[in-house]
């Protein structure tokens, strides 16, 4: 007689030990040599403890009556526990796949609501262009400032109309895109709004779901407070290294009003942390901090 239940301890702790090391480390990482060598060893080891305890404890306690050798026993459970973990291994893994297509299908039907919703409420980009041009040819030449304006007004609708259809955009572009809606929206404050924009090295190659970050921009200015006596202050801060993305989003705020959870108008935070659940599973920390005078948000992806 043999202790057969002493492999569901050996099976699970190869399980864990192949789902939360092996497969991040080397499947993921399409190390393939290394996954089935460190899956080879790891049974093997396992098979031989559990021999170890299965003769000690047939020694002591079970008292068999006929023998099975070490080899045989060693054989043994190399084979259970190959076939064992083999078998939850693979069912987990195709319970992961079911779920991602899930998520896949779901992030693809979102996809094409937002572009049908997008469609239906887009005017024809071409006239309206045409429009601003003509506007912009009205405009006095002495009047720099209002021409100048414009002309920043027509880059942050062509890169909305335009640019923003793709899934993922360069993360470069989405950066001037910022750039030019925090320079746009300077020119609507006054003099008292203080704007701190702190954008480090941003790593080239990297892509990023468009307008995500406008929306943290957006609630900054929107609800930045408007003292008369005192400095109202906005910062941001963008890095991009490693394929993570790190951001933060900090606005003074008067204390008598509370940050609604949404910006009218636009995607609005409960949006936001929809969309981020959709395109970034688990790759996204969204922070949000109210406190006395302060509001302070941070926002960090991982792009791989």
């Amino acid at each position: 007689m043999t202790i057969e239940f002493c492999y569901l301890v050996f099976i699970t702790a190869d399980y864990y030990a192949i789902s939360n090391f092996i497969v991040p480390r080397f499947l993921r990482q399409k190390k393939y040599t290394f996954f089935i060598v460190s899956i080879i060893i790891l049974v093997l080891f396992s098979a031989w403890l559990r021999t170890l305890v299965a003769v000690q404890m047939n020694l002591y306690f079970f008292h068999p009556a006929t023998t099975t050798g070490f080899t045989t026993l060693y054989l043994n459970s190399v084979f259970n526990i190959s076939f064992w973990v083999l078998l939850v291994t693979l069912g987990k893994m195709l319970i992961d796949n079911i779920q991602t297509q899930q998520q896949l299908e779901l992030l693809e039907k979102e996809r094409i609501k937002n572009e049908l919703d997008y469609l239906k409420a887009q005017i024809n980009p071409h006239a309206l262009f045409n429009s601003l041009n003509t506007v912009y040819g009205y405009i006095d030449k002495n009047n720099q400032v209002a021409r100048d304006t414009l002309l920043q007004f027509s880059e942050l609708l062509r890169y909305q109309l335009y640019d923003c259809s793709a899934e993922k955009i360069a993360l470069e572009k989405e950066i001037e895109y910022i750039k030019n809606y925090i320079a746009f929206q300077r020119l609507r404050k006054d003099d008292h709004l203080v704007v701190h924009l702190d954008i480090a090295a941003i790593e080239p190659g990297l892509q990023i779901a468009p307008l995500l970050l406008i929306v943290l921009i957006e609630n900054a200015f929107k609800f930045v407070s408007s003292f008369a006596d005192k400095e109202n202050k906005i910062c941001i801060t963008i890095a991009a290294d490693n394929q993570k993305l790190k951001s933060s989003f900090i606005n003074t705020r008067e204390t008598q009003y509370s940050m609604p959870g949404t910006n009218s108008g636009g995607i609005g935070i409960s949006n936001l942390k929809r969309r981020l659940a959709l395109l970034y599973p688990e790759k996204y920390e969204l922070s949000i901090s109210n406190s006395a005078g302060v509001y302070e948000t941070h926002l960090n992806i991982d792009l791989s």
